[in-house]
């Protein structure tokens, strides 16, 4: 399985007007985390979306390739594209609450989601329990509203919807930055692990070059709409070739030392 992402160019307005994202090459394969960081406004979404083939819902027209496993995603109808997300590529996003409707138990969404892919009911109720299962959390918990879950097991919920739909890639947008960072940390565990056993192609989106750090393969680099650099991520982040991965790398809080805002520890500190 491989995301494969060429000439991608996302814009609002005419051929003319400046692209909000433009990715010439991008890719993802199976049992693989590539990290897509930059600062807010780069791009990043964007970019997501129209991978999911939604920009164009925001008012956006995209040109350029989107392949998986060699099929182009770019131009295909609402109905195909459909079929596609949630079965085969899956997304989670920063806020969860806003990803299940408040008035909907969670089970009911699940199922609903399932059924829609064309589950039956039954087997749709297996696998959302198994799922859930899956990610620590009991099956009990699809009995309650979104508001009785937190944000941790509401992003768990959301993952274990793309298991039980057995999504080939899960594309990550900032999933962690709502979360405390003790659950920011079960939820990196928990993508490692879809990685590791399950060989799930994942693309994770973050401001957060520490959290890209500890979880990406490779990363690439987002200014202003435009993939900078991208590479193994101990080498970007070791070495950076681009001047404005550099900043991003500076702008990073420091422990061991003075850091951009200040004076480091004091001696013993």
């Amino acid at each position: 399985m491989k995301l494969e992402i060429r000439d991608l160019q996302v814009r609002f307005g005419g051929p003319a007007a400046r692209p909000v994202a433009s990715v010439a090459g991008l890719t993802v394969d199976a049992g693989e985390i590539v990290g897509l960081a930059g600062e807010s406004g780069s791009g990043k979404s964007m970019t997501i979306l129209a991978v999911l083939g939604l920009a164009g819902t925001a008012g956006a027209t995209v040109t350029g390739s989107v392949k998986l496993d060699g099929q182009e995603l770019t131009g295909l109808s609402g109905a195909a594209l459909r079929a596609i997300r949630g079965r085969r590529i899956a997304a989670i996003f920063q806020s969860p609450s806003l990803a299940f409707n408040p008035v909907f138990r969670v089970g009911e969404l699940v199922s609903r989601t399932l059924r829609l892919h064309g589950l039956p009911a039954g087997e749709a109720r297996e696998r959302a329990d198994a799922a859930m299962r899956s990610v620590l959390l009991p099956p009990d918990l699809l009995r309650r509203y979104p508001a009785q879950l937190s944000g941790g097991q509401l992003q768990r919920v959301a993952i274990a919807l793309a298991l039980a739909l057995r999504a080939e890639v899960l594309l990550a947008d900032e999933p962690t930055s709502a979360l405390d960072v003790t659950v920011q940390a079960e939820v990196l565990e928990l993508l490692r692990e879809l990685r590791d056993a399950r060989g799930m192609a994942i693309l994770f989106v973050s401001h957060d070059l520490a959290v890209i750090a500890e979880l990406c393969d490779r990363v690439a680099i987002m200014r202003s709409g435009e993939v900078v650099e991208q590479g193994l991520t101990g080498q970007v982040l070791a070495a950076p070739r681009h001047a404005y991965t550099r900043e991003l790398l500076a702008a990073v809080p420091r422990l061991d030392g003075p850091g951009p805002g200040g004076p480091g520890p004091g001696p013993g500190g």
